[in-house]
């Protein structure tokens, strides 16, 4: 698996993140297989956040981990707070001292570890006071419970907010990126033509700005279909993308692969060196989206995708 370093941190990783929001659906057995196959084939990096399923998937992994007796310093394990969650639907946002701590805390307790490598503000919180989160900050480092420190779905400003603040580096972003979800990309196509839409500047140039900045940029749901809403299905051998999952096909039998691993090596393929978070539960797919890391897709195969998903250049 390759790896790349996480922003200006010591910190190696490999290009594939394991995500657990869905780990719930596993039996114990299950569980362990799936984290153990993951480690075999050095995708150590397991992603969680305190608000999947309420914290039970964190309390799962934690159990599973503990009893499969795997060494702590052999994975790497972020997780993220600041979404607070009533009934199971988000009912704020909230950045406060307090909050991220006994958020941690909790993680930590339900992991069964005593620090994770990476703790990821989860969304903006529109009432963040920068001031309280470098406290907390300060506080989770200096205790050694967190190691670096990130943000998610947040654009250049609420970041340099938060850095005028905080003393510790922010080394990781973690953005919506899929083939049929690439805005973040796209619009850099369409600077000045005032007659699209698709020249609107959503993010404040996040991608340059995280390269720029040596921000690493973590990619979520690399499959889902076009802007629908949330979760609402994946793009591959769906008919509502005949053209796309056309080329994927030719391309995938080129490299003697699936077109899973297509959609994820098409994202790493982009010169910011992204590390792409998985949400499968499915040990075949898991290894599909394990092989991308030994392809890098030529300039015209990776436009030619772009443009079968329907991302026009007029």
């Amino acid at each position: 698996m390759k790896k790349i370093k996480l922003g200006t941190s010591n910190l190696e990783a490999p290009v594939i993140a394991v995500g657990c929001m869905r780990i719930h659906t596993l039996s114990s057995k299950e569980l362990e297989d799936f984290i153990g196959f993951s480690i075999d084939n050095g995708a150590n990096f397991f992603d969680h956040a305190n608000v999947y399923q309420l914290g039970h998937c964190e309390e799962l992994f934690g159990q599973a981990f503990a009893a499969a007796k795997i060494k702590r310093e052999s994975v790497i394990l972020q997780t993220k707070c600041g979404i607070v969650k009533g009934d199971g639907k988000t009912v704020s946002f909230d950045f406060s001292k307090d909050e991220i701590i006994n958020s941690v805390d909790a993680s930590l307790k339900r992991l069964k570890t005593d620090y994770v490598d990476t703790l990821l503000l989860h969304r903006p919180d529109i009432l963040v006071e920068p001031e309280q989160v470098a406290e907390a900050f300060d506080k989770l480092h200096s205790s050694g419970k967190v190691r670096w420190f990130g943000v998610s779905n947040q654009k250049p400003m609420q970041i340099e907010l938060l850095k005028k603040f905080v003393k510790q580096p922010i080394i990781i972003n973690q953005l919506q990126l899929s083939i049929t979800n690439c805005t973040m990309l796209s619009q850099d196509l369409h600077v000045n033509q005032a007659y699209t839409d698709r020249a609107i500047d959503r993010d404040g140039g996040i991608v340059e700005y995280c390269r720029i900045k040596d921000i690493t940029i973590q990619t979520w749901s690399p499959f889902q279909m076009a802007q629908t809403g949330l979760f609402q299905g994946s793009f591959i051998d769906n008919d509502k993308f005949p053209e796309l999952n056309k080329k994927l096909d030719e391309i995938a039998q080129k490299y003697s692969v699936s077109k899973n691993t297509i959609a994820i090596a098409w994202i790493l393929r982009h010169p910011a060196n992204m590390q792409a978070v998985t949400g499968t539960t499915k040990t075949e797919r898991l290894k599909a989206c394990f092989q991308a890391s030994g392809i890098r897709l030529t300039h015209k195969e990776w436009y030619e995708i772009y443009i079968a998903a329907g991302n026009l250049f007029s």
